[in-house]
């Protein structure tokens, strides 16, 4: 699956968007398998239910993640 990005970070939270058809602002991230996609989503944060955003994105061809940075 073609996949381009968007991933913007800030102190609090980081917002990656992702989206399977070219978008302007957005980066190509690459051709990735359902295991390259599960590093992908892992990388990103660790508990994240894979599973199901696989199965968002192959749905509806774009997928948002809204991340939250814990304090320590």
């Amino acid at each position: 699956m073609k996949i381009w990005i968007s991933d913007i970070q800030t102190p609090t939270h980081r917002l990656v968007k992702l989206n399977c058809e070219v978008h302007s602002g957005y980066d190509y991230l690459g051709d990735l398998n359902e295991d390259e996609l599960k590093e992908f989503f892992l990388s990103v944060k660790n508990d994240i239910d894979v599973k199901k955003n696989i199965q968002l994105i192959q749905y509806y061809g774009y997928l948002h993640l809204f991340i939250i940075n814990k304090k320590k």
